[in-house]
């Protein structure tokens, strides 16, 4: 008997479909987004005044911790693979991804992995109230008994990482149509092909890291126990030996995102194309390489301050290219500012300015003063939020008429970018002042000194949230009740030029100037 392919919640369950993959992967992806954000709602309402107002500095610290796990994993990583899982085969010419139904076991595990990690609220103990990054002693000797069921969430997420990047590189290898060279690629592909290497590079590292807790706290061993001969700062090593390339493997698909988008609405091919593939390459290598200027403040020797500071600084330079390679593309472009453009040029503003007090983290001494400080909060952000969830944005308002069919309200679109944009620094900016001011993060309270700022960045995160809300609410109506975005529009281009593009306009899968009328 033929079986025709699955109808209903079957087609879901058992997709073998790139396309249906991706969809799944990226609505998990803003489920997640908005459950860690409401878990920093929380925080900034805690911090709106001083004193403890709404909650107890214990549910405090499983905030902070759940909220960063869960941006981080939940919800930037695997937005990007399903943007990487909707586009790379569309990109390359390929029928589908290389290895369809490892693409669905790396899905589907996803959601039972976060399901756990966040089942540990309702458990005795509560969840763990250790921040994102799980210092060894405070996650295994001081750790709640839920601690196994997150080192357990971890391997599964860690799982779904590595067999999604081992799908993508096989795709990107095997599977490009005849002619497509590697350096004919359209930098989206680059970006993911050179991300996936570097997560099946880092993920089992993660690994070890939590099976080496899971062994102190069950097993009786001792690697990060200074009583028992171990070390807690070995814990720190393993750990940003993965955390560094993380932070890369977030940003690089954000960077494909730009360099598709940027070339479009300047109605200009990207600048300096093989520049921004070794760029890419480069910030991918020296990612490795940089993992102790998280920890200057452990006591190392001046000669390993020394060159974690030169060697971090060196991670600007390629950055620094990306940057030129953008502005350069839109210098004496015909700009049109679409909702996609607009969070692309706030991507390259933010992301460079977040990368500006990246370069004073990396001056050692500075960043003794720095260190857990609500300076570092604000850096990190302006590099996760302004660079990743900025051009995951305008990465689907982008693709969402190639996607669906039917075009999304532009004027909400803006408004939204614009509310996001502006709640976004209100919300970050007061953060560096409050840091350079010496108020420590991962605090329930704080002294009078600093309520001001505390209260001016609560108001920009909920500007922020109400941002994402419409943006959620303009994407289904786009689905629902979206017009066709077949007919033909025109823009105006630069010097009077009228520019006619096939809608969804600028939304093609290759970044191809149109012709002049």
């Amino acid at each position: 008997m033929a079986h025709g392919p699955a109808k209903g919640i079957g087609r879901w369950l058992f997709a073998t479909n790139h396309k249906d993959i991706g969809t799944m992967y990226l609505w998990f992806s803003f489920s997640m987004f908005l459950l860690g954000g409401a878990f920093a709602m929380i925080i900034r309402a805690e911090l709106f005044a001083p004193g403890m107002q709404l909650i107890k500095p214990e549910f405090f610290n499983q905030m902070t911790t759940m909220h960063g796990l869960i941006m981080v994993f939940g919800a930037i990583m695997p937005s990007f693979v399903g943007l990487a899982n909707w586009m790379i085969p569309l990109q390359i010419g390929a029928p589908d991804m290389a290895l369809p139904r490892m693409n669905n076991l790396s899905f589907w595990i996803l959601p039972f992995g976060f399901a756990l990690l966040a089942s540990t609220l309702f458990m005795e103990g509560g969840a763990p109230n250790f921040g994102w990054t799980f210092y060894a002693p405070l996650s295994t000797t001081y750790a709640p008994d839920t601690v196994n069921f997150f080192i357990f969430g971890v391997h599964i997420i860690g799982a779904s990482s590595i067999m999604g990047s081992i799908n993508i590189i096989a795709t990107v290898l095997n599977l490009r149509a005849p002619g497509m060279t590697m350096m004919k690629l359209p930098l989206f592909v680059w970006t993911w092909l050179i991300t996936a290497f570097l997560l099946v590079a880092v993920m089992p590292v993660l690994a070890g890291a939590v099976t080496m807790m899971l062994m102190d706290i069950n097993f009786g061993t001792s690697f990060f126990d200074a009583a028992g001969g171990g070390d807690p700062v070995l814990f720190q090593h393993i750990f940003w030996f993965f955390g560094h390339p993380e932070v890369y493997i977030i940003i690089l698909p954000a960077f494909g995102v730009i360099s598709e988008i940027i070339p479009t609405f300047s109605r200009k091919p990207l600048f300096g194309y093989s520049s921004m593939v070794y760029a890419t390459s480069a910030i991918a290598f020296l990612s490795f390489i940089v993992w102790a200027h998280h920890m200057f403040t452990t006591g190392m020797p001046i000669a390993g301050e020394l060159y974690f500071m030169y060697a971090t600084m060196l991670i600007a330079v390629p950055t620094g290219v990306k940057v030129f390679n953008w502005i350069t593309t839109m210098f004496k472009g015909s700009l049109t500012f679409e909702t996609p453009m607009l969070f692309a040029i706030a991507v390259v503003i933010l992301f460079t300015f977040g990368g500006f007090t990246g370069l004073m983290l990396a001056v050692a001494p500075a960043d003794i003063q720095y260190h857990d400080s609500y300076f570092v909060v604000g850096h990190f952000h302006y590099v996760m939020v302004a660079g990743a969830v900025f051009s995951m944005s305008g990465a689907v308002y982008y693709w969402l008429p190639k996607w669906t069919g039917k075009m999304y309200d532009e004027t909400m679109g803006k408004m939204q970018f614009w509310i996001a944009f502006v709640g976004f620094n209100i919300a970050f900016i007061p953060q560096h002042f409050l840091g350079l001011a010496g108020m420590p993060r991962r605090y329930a309270d704080y002294a009078l000194q600093f309520s001001d700022w505390n209260m001016v960045s609560s108001i920009g995160a909920f500007m922020y949230g109400a941002a994402q809300l419409m943006f959620l609410y303009n994407v289904i109506s786009t689905i629902v009740s979206g017009k066709p975005s077949t007919e033909e529009k025109t823009w105006e281009g630069a010097q009077g030029l009228e520019w006619t593009l096939p809608s969804p306009a600028p939304f093609h899968t290759f970044s191809t100037p149109p012709k002049v009328k």
